[in-house]
């Protein structure tokens, strides 16, 4: 089974709806992958210093190392995620060295927990073809959408090598070929 993007944005606010009911840690992991496209392996360890400086204002970016590339990555948080943490950071009492996606049996929550509650959550919103890279993909997929299809920014972003490898894993070429399909009916 090949993951695919959230294409229908009714359904990521079910889903999101669904993961912030059940527990805001997973409401914030799951607007964390959309907003930014990292990896899940990539947000699970970030801590609150990481986001914020020590009198508790933004970091103008968050820089993490990837894990799976080992190249540094920079991101600027944007409003929606700003607005998420700050809701986040006022239920919790979180300090510097805290994760922000904690474990009850300590440090933070791993991939296959993280993996089984957000594909609970895809379940109950209906979504097939889900898997933990579909947040990755639909941050691909509508930036693409919104940004007029910059692929190359979005490529450069995802360290993919050629355009057609960012096209696909976003899922717009199959799109494109769905599209296709119900161009003639006999």
């Amino acid at each position: 089974m090949t993951v695919e993007p959230i294409r229908n944005k009714a359904k990521i606010r079910q889903m999101y709806y669904y993961l912030n009911g059940k527990d805001p840690k997973y409401g914030l992991l799951f607007k964390f992958g959309l907003n930014t496209g990292l990896r899940i392996s990539d947000i699970l360890p970030i801590k609150v210093k990481d986001i914020y400086t020590n009198n508790g204002h933004f970091r103008e970016y968050l820089i993490l190392k990837e894990r799976k590339t080992g190249k540094e990555k920079k991101i600027k948080i944007n409003e929606a995620l700003k607005k998420e943490i700050k809701k986040y950071m006022k239920i919790k009492n979180l300090t510097q060295e805290d994760y922000f996606f904690s474990s009850k049996k300590g440090g933070h929550i791993g991939r296959v927990q993280s993996y089984r509650i957000l594909r609970e959550a895809a379940e109950a919103a209906g979504i097939e073809n889900f898997g933990t890279h579909s947040l990755r993909k639909t941050w691909g997929y509508w930036t693409y959408k919104m940004s007029r299809h910059n692929i190359g920014l979005i490529m450069d972003t995802f360290n993919h090598s050629s355009q057609r490898i960012t096209l696909r894993y976003i899922g717009i070429n199959q799109d494109q070929k769905d599209e296709l399909y119900s161009l003639v009916q006999f």
